[in-house]
């Protein structure tokens, strides 16, 4: 229970009032220790797993590890009794085989020796070999007395100079600059306090100067002038307000959990922190679970947070699209805030994209402003805003506000006539007569897409959305998204409680338009990361296609879902397609596993399987003592056969997935941008 649901608890049972008490401070952050974390070992690994300070895990020392200790210890020290017994009378006895066949009358002490020993050597050999393998010598010898051994020669051996100097250059966070003649750079970087955000993009900037020799001067003077806030973001922000997960901005991850030790998870991933980056947000990641299940909370956020410390380390730019209410971290995270249907919002949205052909504007714009049910008139809804878009923007030099495109589509002669205009005096009224004249004859037919849009442009015509859209100059900055080539972090807020379909259509114009502007950038040197928290309104056929090419453009999308119901049926396989990463929550209904089932396919496990058969076996001495058995308890004897065999499972059977999974547990299957796979991982997500 919080605090004010506490105070309220004592308001309502006494009649005495207390005094409040003070909100407890938040602990104070330990100061970052960049030498360490820059020299943290970082070894390769597989897609998914945390990699600052991951220690590799071998195979057949994990097998080996499900042995507990005592047993593990008993059962060496026994093998040690036997063995020596074995090694005593082992040696006596070949000694006294040798000496009653190949022995000589009168050996010299020196044949003595050398036949003792070598007997001693090849009996202590045979021993070791053989009770060093049943009790596990090598195991213990690894888990416990190597690591006190090298403890102990680590405390009592000091190092040597060579070895000191080694070291602190390993710790130096700044060699590379040092090393390549910008000395005074570093000098300035070493009295100052330097984050994790600054290390990344000041390492970026030296990646770039080193490219070109003639920027090393200019490298320098930034540095010495600004030191660790040289190169910042436009914005001047250094650290995120409230940040929380644990990032590794050098390899662009961000721990979510740990992969749980469990026969299901591969052992290179059992009981290691998993974490995402991009490269394996390149191939997309679609997350499907009920509210209240952690899908924003322990997926969303944590993604959205990641990629805005990128966006300020100048390696990615992020747009992050949900509800107002939704948790994707506070305003202060984000550069440019858009909230249509909110007054106090500074900046407005580009319905266009900005795009530079008015044809694919108008495209993208009709396939986001019709309902599922109406895709059907997703064509000829495409050409009608097209024949108006195209002429008003030659007439007028810019796009259309949503006013003027509603008047347009509903056939008022006043604008009509305005646009003829517009396209007389910019000379241009020949090249669309032809479009305008086909609006003309479609206008008042019962089959008029014109209409059709017309009527759902109205569910932005609003007064809650004034200056939102705005073309002429006059509403709220417009953001475009063609602005993916810049750090930039950005979040919508859709009106999903006011005005819900305005919300849906802009849902899906925003997400078509980021897969358009990802896939057509000219510089893809920043990873665009697109985070949808309710993606159920947000997808169409055209958008599924376009997830596939977003892997070879460095931009990547993350799709949250209550349930695949909420998508059409023809949009549900081809999305599993499309997309590389799989998520599926606690609580997702059958229908739903089936799909994530079918999609991580079956593998091959040993099955064992006991049958018990009544014992006929003997003769009439045995046969009678199993009768006396059964006469003296009431139970028949019977043997037992043991058959083992490899069949095919599923991985994850639709009722697992949905009545098996713990709470704040997921179940993750990832794919890299370069193909490799990693089979689906059950993962805690609560820390």
């Amino acid at each position: 229970m919080g605090l004010d649901g506490a105070r309220s608890h004592d308001e309502r049972t006494t009649a005495t009032p207390r005094t409040p008490m003070p909100h407890p401070r938040p602990p104070a952050r330990v100061p970052f220790d960049l030498a360490a974390w820059a020299s943290a070992p970082r070894p390769e690994a597989d897609p998914g797993v945390f990699r600052q300070d991951h220690r590799q895990l071998d195979p057949d020392r994990a097998e080996a590890a499900k042995v507990a200790t005592w047993p593990l210890l008993l059962r060496a020290g026994l093998n040690a009794v036997v063995g020596w017994l074995a090694f005593v009378y082992g040696t006596q006895l070949a000694l006294r085989v040798i000496v009653l066949t190949v022995w000589v009358d009168h050996p010299s002490s020196t044949a003595v020796t050398v036949v003792g020993l070598s007997v001693n050597a090849l009996v202590l050999a045979v021993v070791i070999k053989v009770f060093g393998r049943m009790g596990r010598w090598p195991e213990v010898w690894r888990r416990y007395a190597l690591p006190l051994l090298s403890r102990t020669v680590t405390e009592e051996v000091p190092a040597t100079e060579e070895e000191q100097s080694e070291a602190a250059r390993q710790r130096d966070p700044w060699a590379v600059l040092r090393q390549g003649g910008a000395g005074v750079a570093a000098r300035r970087l070493d009295g100052e306090a330097v984050g994790d955000v600054d290390y990344v993009r000041i390492r970026r900037a030296w990646e770039s100067a080193q490219a070109d020799p003639a920027f090393l001067p200019a490298f320098v003077e930034q540095v010495s002038l600004r030191g660790a806030a040289a190169f910042a973001h436009p914005s001047e922000a250094r650290e995120l307000p409230g940040r929380a997960e644990r990032h590794d901005l050098l390899l662009g991850q961000v721990r979510l959990g740990t992969a749980q030790d469990v026969p299901k998870n591969p052992l290179t991933h059992r009981s290691a922190g998993f974490a995402l980056d991009p490269v394996v947000l390149g191939t997309s990641l679609l997350a499907v679970g009920p509210a209240g299940t952690g899908k924003t909370a322990r997926l969303a956020r944590p993604v959205a947070e990641a990629l805005c410390l990128q966006a300020l380390a100048g390696t990615a730019c992020a747009v992050v699209i949900g509800a107002a209410d939704a948790d994707l971290g506070p305003d202060a995270w984000y550069d440019v805030v858009i909230a249509p249907g909110d007054p106090a919002s500074r900046y407005g949205l580009d319905l266009y994209g900005a795009a530079q052909d008015p044809d694919e504007a108008a495209a993208r714009l009709a396939e986001a402003l019709l309902p599922d049910e109406l895709t059907a008139r997703a064509e000829t809804a495409r050409t009608a805003l097209q024949q108006m878009v195209g002429p008003f923007h030659a007439a007028f030099g810019r796009y259309p506000g949503v006013r003027e495109l509603r008047a347009l589509l509903a056939g008022e002669p006043d604008s009509l006539e305005a646009l003829v205009k517009g396209l007389r005096a910019a000379e241009r009224l020949g090249s669309f007569e032809r479009d305008l004249e086909h609006r003309e004859h479609q206008r008042g037919r019962a089959d008029d897409p014109g209409a059709l849009l017309a009527d759902r442009l109205a569910l932005l015509d609003r007064p809650a959305f004034e200056g939102a859209f705005a073309t002429d100059g006059t509403g709220r900055p417009p953001f475009a998204m063609r602005v993916l080539d810049h750090p930039l972090r950005v979040r919508v807020k859709l009106p999903e409680r006011s005005h819900p379909e305005a919300a849906r259509m802009l849902s899906r114009l925003l997400v078509g338009q980021f897969v358009q502007a990802a896939g057509s950038r000219g510089d893809r040197s920043l990873f665009a990361g697109l985070v949808v928290d309710d993606a159920s309104a947000a997808l169409d056929a055209g958008i599924v296609r376009g997830l596939q090419r977003l892997r070879g453009a460095n931009a990547g999308v993350v799709l949250l879902l209550r349930t695949l119901v909420d998508l059409p049926e023809a949009l549900r396989a081809p999305l599993f397609g499309a997309v590389g990463c799989r998520a599926a929550f606690p609580g997702i209904a059958p229908w739903d596993g089936k799909l994530f089932s079918e999609a991580w396919g079956t593998h091959l496990v040993r099955e064992t399987a006991v049958t018990l058969a009544p014992d006929t076996s003997g003769g009439i001495v045995r046969r009678a003592g199993r009768l006396g058995r059964k006469a003296l308890s009431g139970t028949t004897a019977q043997t037992e056969s043991v058959t083992t065999r490899e069949v095919e499972r599923l991985r994850w059977s639709p009722s697992d997935l949905a009545h098996a999974l713990p709470a704040g547990h997921a179940v993750v299957s990832l794919t890299a941008v370069s193909g490799e796979q990693v089979p689906p991982l059950l993962v805690d997500l609560r820390g």
